[in-house]
C-alpha cells in the first residue's frame, strides 16, 4: 500500500509565523509524558513471541524499510557504489529478499548515489542543514537542503537547531524547519531530533509535535554522531505522538529511529512497536525506516538461518 504524504510549503499550524508566546502556548496544551508508563510498554513489546513465518516476513520487510547509510569522513564514491550494489541485491545468492528503502549519503555523494541505483526503486536520501550540528546560519542550510536536491535527492534529512529549542526559543526552530521544507520542494522531509540531546521524553513530545506541525513528513531520533541514540522509549514516544497527530487531522507523518539497531532481535521488537502503536498502515517503507549502518547483515544472516537451519560466518556478507 503506498501513501502519499501531505507536501505543503506551509506548516499544519502555522507556527513559522506565530509568536514564540505563541508557541509556548501551544506547547502548554501537550500532555507530559508517563516515562514509568512508557517503559512498561516497551518491556511488553520486548517480550512478544514471534513465530518462524512471522519472524521471516519481520525479517524480509525490515530489510525493505532500511535506509542503508554512510555517514563517514572517508567516504568515497567507490564506498556509495558498493553500498547500492548490496542495497539492490542485499543477498546475491538469494533473489527473494528485497532491496532497500534508500541510500543515504553526505552531500557530496548525492550525484553517485542518484546514478549508482538508476532504474531501481531505491530512493536517495542526504543528510543536511551541516548534519550532525547544524550550527551554520539558515542561509547556509537552505543553500546546502536546494543543492541536494538539485542533485537528485529524493529525501532530505534534516537537524533541528537543538539549542534555540534547549533555550526555549521555539520560533527561531520552528522558522527554520519551516525554510527547510520550502526549500525541499517535491523531496520529503525527514527531521532528525537528536533525542539524545533532549534531555527528557516531554521534550521529545514537545520537539516531535513541532517537527510535525512545521512540515515533516518524517520524524527521526538521532544524527547516529553520539552515543546515546535510537531507543524504544523514546520511539514508543514519537509514534504516540504521530498517532494523536493523524487522529486530529489524518496525515500521514513517518517514523525513522537512527543510530544503535544492530541486532534483527531489536528490529522485531520495533516492528511490534509499531504495528500495536500505530497499526499495520504504518507497517511500510512509506512511513517507517529503520537508519542503519550494520544492521543489515544480522538480519541477512537471521533470514539465512531460517532457511537452512545454519548460521554462515560473520564475513559471510559484505561489510560496508
Amino acid at each position: 500500500m503506498s501513501i502519499t504524504h501531505t507536501s505543503t510549503t506551509e506548516p499544519a499550524l502555522n507556527l513559522g509565523a506565530a509568536t514564540n508566546r505563541e508557541i509556548l502556548a501551544f506547547l502548554s496544551t501537550v500532555p507530559p509524558v508517563d516515562e514509568v508508563g512508557a517503559s512498561e510498554r516497551v518491556a511488553l513489546f520486548k517480550s512478544r513471541s514471534i513465530k518462524a513465518d512471522a519472524k521471516m516476513a519481520a525479517l524480509l520487510l525490515a530489510v525493505q524499510m532500511m535506509d542503508l547509510t554512510t555517514l563517514q569522513g572517508d567516504d568515497t564514491p567507490g564506498k556509495v557504489r558498493q553500498m547500492a550494489a548490496k542495497g539492490i541485491r542485499p543477498d546475491p545468492s538469494d533473489p527473494t529478499v528485497p532491496p532497500v528503502a534508500a541510500l543515504c549519503v553526505y552531500p557530496s555523494l548525492v550525484p553517485t548515489a542518484v546514478e549508482a541505483v538508476a532504474n531501481t526503486s531505491i530512493k536517495v536520501a542526504s543528510v543536511a542543514t551541516y548534519f550532525p550540528s547544524g550550527q551554520v546560519p539558515l542561509d547556509g542550510k537552505i543553500t546546502e537542503v536546494e543543492n541536494v536536491v538539485a542533485a537528485g535527492a529524493d529525501e532530505v534529512d534534516m537537524v533541528i537547531n537543538r539549542g534555540a529549542f534547549l533555550r526555549g526559543d521555539y520560533r527561531a526552530m520552528c522558522e527554520e524547519i519551516v525554510a527547510i521544507k520550502k526549500a525541499c520542494g517535491p523531496a520529503h522531509l525527514k527531521v532528525i531530533l537528536e533525542t539524545g540531546e533532549l534531555g527528557n521524553l516531554d521534550n521529545v513530545r514537545r520537539a516531535s509535535v513541532l517537527s510535525i506541525a512545521c512540515g515533516a513528513d518524517f520524524i527521526k531520533t538521532s544524527t547516529g554522531k553520539i552515543s546515546e541514540a535510537a531507543t524504544l522509549p523514546v520511539t514508543l514516544v514519537m509514534l504516540e505522538t504521530i498517532r494523536e497527530h493523524f487522529a486530529n487531522t489524518g496525515q500521514h507523518i513517518g517514523m525513522k529511529p537512527a543510530g544503535g539497531i544492530r541486532s534483527a532481535k531489536e528490529a522485531i521488537s520495533y516492528l511490534v512497536m509499531i504495528n500495536e502503536t500505530l497499526g499495520p498502515q504504518w507497517l511500510s517503507p512509506d512511513l517507517f525506516r529503520f537508519g542503519v549502518s550494520s544492521l543489515l547483515n544480522d538480519v541477512l544472516m537471521q533470514i539465512r538461518y531460517l532457511k537452512t537451519g545454519h548460521y554462515q560466518g560473520a564475513d559471510y556478507f559484505t561489510k560496508d
